[in-house]
């Protein structure tokens, strides 16, 4: 790698230059669009982000679960010269090319399920869940789409409908598009009767909402986390994914499961609804998908995917050729490199600190995830009550000492770990050993 990996400070965090830069952002960029840490980057590679200043961080956020190959990923890099250099775009809808096809074949190939199945690409998570409401709103001719509770699903009209945490992602943008219900999901830290009764009672609370407000024969899609991201990490009670799969087969509704978090190694399988034998009907992919590139897709079954008209799936950038070239390199490095299993061993060494943290301190409510998407909820001690300034203090601490970390949850009380799968178990150990210090100092 040509960033050496470790992490080095040199000056505070932020430091002067990435002050003045943050300057320049003010007056310039919208207040809109906000920053978690304030530290501009020059490079990155592997486990490390170097700042303009010569500071190098930990990452333990990978943009948010989108460089799970390591920054500037050798195959990578590679790959988009040589796309860059051929050509950069033509639409795939005007003249097409290989790339889009093989990207294609590959998610067919990778995602769960032996049946036929047509994928369509696209920009951005957001898009994805978009067109993945579209295809089963065509294929079944109804209207309805059932979400949970703490759902994140993006940020255009429609997915904010679908999202369900107002502030940010909502506040102040309505109204918002129509025929979207919700529901809640089997969260068995905070069920209401405790985790052990927390799928059966979740599920027949689905099951009668669903019937009693939307009914079966309205309702086009479930759409699902199998892990849900900004709403904390939350991890649904087992068997609770599969029964409502089951259901929805049962009523011709199609399930849909985004994986735009979740999928591409970062649970240890590909996709996250894998671990408990969940086949969805459609599955939406991003983030992880190309290695850094803007990239997306929806694949599912060839009958749900070629219900819809020539034309009605589509737009002007969607399965750009550059990104789809860093796509097929990032599968090639992910089975080459056995990034599951990397996954695993992640796991195997972030869980235990982990739950030593919730051993030592009350304010640690919870410790959930699985493979290299693993959180801790905070609370005050001897209750749920979230405690999110707890979350933020122990957040920018970690950033004072070089270590990237990142927030979530409905409540603003989960700290979220999201390292890079090719991270060295010399930086992981040193960033445990940072939140550790963290947590001595404030909790």
């Amino acid at each position: 790698m040509t960033v050496e990996q470790r992490r080095l400070l040199t000056t505070e965090i932020p430091g002067p230059r990435s002050r003045a830069l943050h300057e320049r952002k003010g007056a310039a960029v919208a207040s809109g669009v906000g920053t978690t840490l304030p530290v501009y980057v020059e490079r990155a590679g592997g486990g490390v982000v170097v700042d303009v200043d010569g500071n190098q961080l930990i990452d333990f956020g990978s943009g948010i679960a989108v460089t799970t190959v390591g920054n500037a990923a050798p195959r990578v890099v590679e790959a988009v010269q040589a796309q860059v250099a051929a050509f950069t775009h033509t639409c795939f809808m005007v003249t097409p090319y290989e790339g889009y096809v093989a990207v294609a074949e590959k998610l067919n190939e990778l995602t769960p399920g032996t049946h036929d199945k047509r994928s369509a690409l696209f920009n951005s998570g957001a898009e994805a869940v978009e067109n993945a409401v579209k295809i089963a709103r065509h294929h079944t001719g109804r209207q309805a789409v059932v979400a949970f509770d703490h759902a994140y699903h993006g940020r255009t009209n429609l997915t904010m409908a679908l999202t369900a945490k107002s502030m940010p992602y909502k506040s102040g943008f309505g109204p918002f598009a129509g025929e979207v219900y919700r529901v809640p999901m089997a969260y068995p830290y905070r069920w209401p009767t405790g985790p052990e009764n927390c799928a059966d009672e979740a599920f027949a609370t689905f099951v009668e909402q669903v019937h009693a407000q939307v009914g079966e024969q309205n309702t086009a899609a479930v759409i699902v986390e199998p892990i849900q991201g900004e709403g904390g990490f939350v991890v649904p009670a087992p068997g609770f994914l599969a029964r409502v799969a089951e259901w929805c087969a049962a009523h011709g509704i199609v399930f849909v499961a985004d994986e735009i978090q979740s999928g591409f190694c970062r649970t240890g399988d590909w996709f996250a609804c894998e671990f408990e034998g969940v086949v969805p009907d459609l599955i939406t992919t991003a983030k992880g998908i190309a290695g850094g590139l803007p990239l997306a897709a929806v694949t599912g079954r060839a009958e749900m995917m070629d219900a819809v008209h020539t034309g009605g799936l589509g737009g002007t950038y969607g399965g750009n050729p550059v990104a789809c070239a860093a796509a097929l390199a990032a599968i090639e490095t992910m089975q080459a490199d056995d990034l599951c299993g990397a996954a695993k061993r992640i796991e195997s060494t972030m869980l235990p600190r982990l739950q030593a943290l919730a051993e030592k301190y009350g304010s640690v409510g919870d410790v959930r995830g699985r493979g290299a998407m693993l959180a801790v909820e905070l609370v005050e001690p001897g209750t749920s009550t979230p405690d999110p300034a707890l979350t933020a203090a122990l957040s920018a601490a970690c950033h004072r000492e070089g270590l990237i970390t990142l927030t979530a949850g409905t409540y603003g009380n989960v700290l979220r770990f999201l390292p890079p799968l090719v991270i060295g178990d010399d930086l992981l150990h040193e960033g445990l050993d940072i939140l550790d210090a963290a947590f001595a100092g404030h909790a």
